[in-house]
């Protein structure tokens, strides 16, 4: 991981919100999103993904972790100043400990994280976690943020779902050894939640017309990544850029993890809603550009 670019860096900063945020969906692309769109010279991001801050307000069981999610990346970003024999810079110092010290996740608090952004510059936020909000949370964002744009990759619904899976077997350290084993994991109602758009684009869009929330199909970082950026550049208002890495995967799936044919069939049927409610609510076609 890079170190923090304090060349970009207004420790005099006032507390602001973001211009741009990134709601998700879970294992749809939003790290590439977030490690792309911040080499933008426009672009501002904290030095760590993911604020968290509206799912802290509206989904209670979060802040089992978003406390720890911080302390982690605090620490985490002492630690790659200590790997290159290099000290913490004071101001990036004092703003970590600002950051994870109570009262937390109050809106102040979280103007606070994007106040280091230059002025010129538009602050960030990358937070899949957003795009599971309920009701009440999606009507205040529309209150609190009046004026950014969001931004909503989706993943074809099996795609992301088998991502999601293998990304929790992996940390859970399982490995189903049989088919029943497979269809015990799939049935975790965590595992479809992420992936619920026919729940929750509904809620976004009441919200937010095509001026403000984009949402753009997975597939297209893999086959047209350019053109996706160009898409996003369009939306926000910046002027195009010469991106690199474009062509990179991040966190890819762990090797040797196949699911079963009969699992994916099985994930097929129970997200048949899923591919109704995106055939009828997007262009034809879309459907195929997720994956």
């Amino acid at each position: 991981m890079n170190l923090v670019d304090m060349d970009s860096w207004d420790a005099q900063g006032r507390p602001r919100k973001p211009a741009i945020v990134g709601i998700g969906a879970q294992k749809a692309g939003t790290t590439w999103l977030s490690q792309i769109l911040s080499q933008h010279p426009r672009i501002w991001v904290p030095p760590f993904k993911e604020a968290q801050f509206f799912n802290a307000r509206y989904i209670p069981q979060h802040m089992q972790w978003l406390p720890w999610h911080f302390r982690r990346a605090k620490l985490n970003i002492r630690k790659r100043y200590d790997a290159r024999g290099q000290e913490t810079p004071h101001e990036l110092g004092k703003y970590l400990d600002r950051i994870t010290r109570e009262p937390m996740f109050t809106n102040h608090w979280y103007k606070q994280l994007f106040a280091p952004a230059p002025e010129s510059a538009l602050p960030m936020d990358v937070t899949p976690e957003y795009s599971t909000l309920p009701e009440e949370g999606v009507e205040f964002v529309a209150k609190f943020l009046h004026r950014s744009k969001f931004i909503y990759i989706l993943r074809h619904p099996v795609d992301r779902a088998i991502s999601q899976l293998k990304m929790n077997l992996t940390r859970g350290r399982r490995k189903p050894r049989s088919i029943a084993e497979w269809m015990e994991e799939i049935g975790d109602p965590v595992l479809l939640d992420r992936g619920d758009y026919e729940t929750y684009i509904p809620r976004w869009r009441r919200h937010f017309d095509e001026k403000r929330l984009l949402i753009l199909p997975f597939g297209m970082i893999r086959r047209d990544p350019l053109g996706f950026m160009r898409r996003i550049e369009a939306f926000t208002g910046l002027e195009p850029h010469d991106y690199t890495g474009l062509g990179t995967q991040v966190f890819a799936g762990p090797k040797g993890m196949a699911v079963p044919d009969e699992v994916r069939a099985a994930l097929r049927a129970r997200l048949e809603s899923q591919f109704a409610f995106l055939e009828r609510s997007f262009p034809p076609g879309f459907v195929d550009q997720m994956r």
